[in-house]
């Protein structure tokens, strides 16, 4: 018998692109809830937006932040009897929010690169562009490991920002709203971190992964994973994946596409 881990994005595939919404995948939430199978949130959010919506689903299982920059591990998950005076264990694979801003600005001083990042906004300009509250827009500008930008420059000059990004150890990731300023990592790096410690710490359990994403910043993530399951994105055509093993295309968008893959995926098994 084989024991699932479900690693999940959340904008555009667990949550509705416009209404942030999970209704639609509450009966497959139940079932993994009710069957033990861990849920492990993988997205661009930040860790105060994260554990909200933890709370919200009632979720107590590790997370993963920012694009894969950072993995937050309650206490005592995989050493119970480890004592710990912090909330979590964090693992980080980028640089700090702090170096990555001393970057753009001096990239917008030495070439003039026309972008607007987190934080040039006010939270309510942030709530305008969105569409979040303004608490949870104030939660987002909480960053641990990285800086979403809107570029307004040109094609030609996005180019060469993304090779000076890349010449001072820094990669430029496009998700859905933003462009993402981050280390050399991606959503897969905290996944492969994530299953060594399952196995090392369960070693007598056949751990299956399952990788659901909607948008080119998955692709990291879906790749990474046993069975990766495509989620239709809210605008465009769907990822098309070269995978080894098994690969499930939702053919619906969002909470309703999860569901449909989970039930799926259970049914199949």
């Amino acid at each position: 018998m084989h024991s699932l881990l479900i690693f999940t994005d959340l904008d555009g595939t667990l949550l509705d692109h416009e209404s942030y919404r999970w209704d639609p995948a509450q009966p497959a939430l139940d079932q993994i809830a009710e069957r033990g199978i861990p849920l492990i949130f993988n997205s661009s959010k930040t860790r105060p937006e994260l554990e909200q919506l933890r709370r919200r689903i009632g979720n107590q299982h590790p997370f993963i932040v920012e694009n894969g920059s950072a993995v937050y591990v309650p206490a005592g998950y995989f050493d119970s009897d480890k004592q710990s005076e912090s909330k979590y264990e964090r693992q980080l694979f980028g640089p700090a929010r702090e170096e990555i801003l001393t970057v753009l600005n001096g990239l917008r001083t030495e070439s003039g690169f026309l972008f607007r990042g987190f934080y040039d906004l006010s939270v309510q300009q942030l709530v305008e562009i969105t569409g979040l509250g303004a608490d949870q827009a104030r939660q987002a500008m909480q960053r641990d490991c990285s800086e979403p930008i809107q570029w307004q420059d040109g094609d030609a000059r996005l180019e060469q920002f993304r090779q000076r990004l890349a010449a001072r150890g820094l990669r430029l990731l496009r998700g859905g709203r933003f462009y993402h300023v981050m280390g050399k990592t991606d959503k897969a790096a905290g996944i492969r971190w994530l299953i060594d410690r399952y196995r090392s710490r369960w070693p007598e359990k056949n751990f299956v992964s399952i990788g659901l994403g909607d948008s080119p910043n998955d692709r990291g993530m879906l790749e990474a994973v046993d069975i990766p399951v495509v989620i239709d994105p809210a605008e465009g055509e769907a990822l098309r994946l070269e995978h080894p093993g098994r690969v499930i295309y939702a053919g619906a968008k969002g909470p309703g596409g999860w569901q449909l893959a989970m039930d799926r995926i259970f049914r199949e098994g």
